[in-house]
């Protein structure tokens, strides 16, 4: 007995010594004395997201950074390149706002972006309850104009999810859309660089599987219009709290959005009924069938923009919403209070993004199905599920 207490507290001494060992990055400057790096406000698989001060500009940022010791896997570090690369390209004032990118001093590859404050939207539906439409509406069509913009430029996002849309709460940006994470994005050649690595290629399949489209599920080569589903999974979930099917893992999602009809919005949360014809615009934003969909974001956005201004009919019999996850879950300590720009999310240890995710649902999103997967969606080929880290 004495001996396994003296093994507990020598146990307890190394994670406390773990605990208090100082960040590398934190309190340096870099990139020539231009920022200073305050403290860490977010980790993850690849790397870690800082707070950092820019005395010159009078401004504070969000530095990424990628892990040093993977600065080996050309595969990550083409990702991260990517990321940087697709975001910098994009002006509009609802994608996050990226200011420049490269590597520092030490190697260590780095993008500095604007500091967001606020949670993204999936903390903010489970601290609040599904939301009305007149403000989950509004963040989704933002969202949806950001992106016609990146597939103007021929950037597909393809992990697009609660956790990748932040709602900003600040001085004149009250539930104010910010679209993150473009680190799996597909972009067309026109937008590569000489050398850049392909990281995918036709029957792998990466991204989310709750809000997968039915061609990202099959591993099919993907355009705008997988983004526009995923955005109408993104609203649905808005609006009630639940996802557009039931299913209790990954994979069950990924088969469902495949073969499964959507559950009818007015049928999904019992006692409570939607504007009429928002129901209709979600299912046809959910088709199977990409020539189905409305065909561009701006397009689902326009559907969407006459029931920005409805209220939700709720019955006397109706059940009580509360902040609680979608499954019942009720919200962990460590998700009540997250960092600004640091993303809570559904990965478990995704090699995808950088701030992390905190998991908010039994989700993980880096999963291979080979067998599985071909007897789910019949022979459909193997599947490579890699969702962003919670990022």
């Amino acid at each position: 007995m004495r001996r396994r207490i003296q093994l507990d507290l020598l146990t307890l001494v190394r994670i406390m010594a773990t605990a208090k060992k100082k960040d590398p990055f934190v309190g340096r400057e870099v990139l020539e004395g231009k920022f200073r790096i305050l403290k860490k406000i977010g980790a993850g698989g690849m790397g870690a997201v800082y707070r950092a001060e820019e005395p010159d500009m009078g401004r504070e940022v969000a530095i990424k950074i990628l892990h040093p010791n993977l600065k080996g896997r050309s595969d990550l570090v083409s990702r991260f390149r990517r990321e940087a690369r697709a975001m910098s390209q994009l002006r509009h004032p609802h994608t996050v706002r990226v200011f420049m990118y490269g590597e520092l001093e030490d190697g260590s590859l780095y993008i500095v972006m604007e500091m967001l404050e606020g949670k993204n939207l999936n903390q903010t539906v489970r601290k609040g309850g599904p939301m009305a439409p007149s403000r989950a509406i509004p963040i989704v069509t933002d969202s949806c104009r950001a992106l016609s913009e990146a597939h103007d430029l021929g950037i597909v996002h393809r992990d697009l999810k609660p956790e990748n849309i932040f709602v900003c709460q600040q001085p004149g940006m009250v539930d104010y859309a910010k679209v993150l994470d473009f680190g799996l994005a597909k972009v067309t050649e026109a937008q590569m660089r000489p050398g850049s690595m392909i990281l995918t290629q036709e029957g792998m399949v990466f991204g989310t599987p709750e809000f997968m489209s039915p061609e990202q599920a099959r591993g099919n080569v993907l355009d705008a219009r997988s983004d526009i589903y995923s955005l109408a999974c993104i609203l649905y979930e808005a609006l009630t709290g639940k996802l557009p099917f039931d299913a209790k893992t990954p994979m069950e999602y990924v088969g469902k959005h495949v073969t499964s009809a959507p559950i009818p919005l007015n049928e999904r949360v019992a006692g409570r009924t939607f504007p009429p014809g928002l129901g209709e615009v979600l299912a046809k934003a959910l088709s199977k069938s990409p020539d189905e969909r409305h065909q561009t974001a701006l397009e689902l956005a326009e559907a969407l923009d006459p029931f920005a201004n409805e209220k939700v009919s709720i019955s006397a019999v109706a059940p009580p919403l509360s902040g609680a996850a979608s499954n019942g879950a009720p919200i962990p300590e460590s998700e009540k209070a997250l960092p600004p720009f640091a993303g809570g999310g559904r990965a478990l240890a995704n090699p995808g993004s950088i701030p992390l995710e905190q998991t908010a649902r039994p989700s993980v999103k880096m999963l291979i199905f080979v067998a599985a997967i071909c007897m789910v969606l019949g022979g459909v080929g193997a599947v490579l599920l890699m969702g962003a880290l919670g990022k």
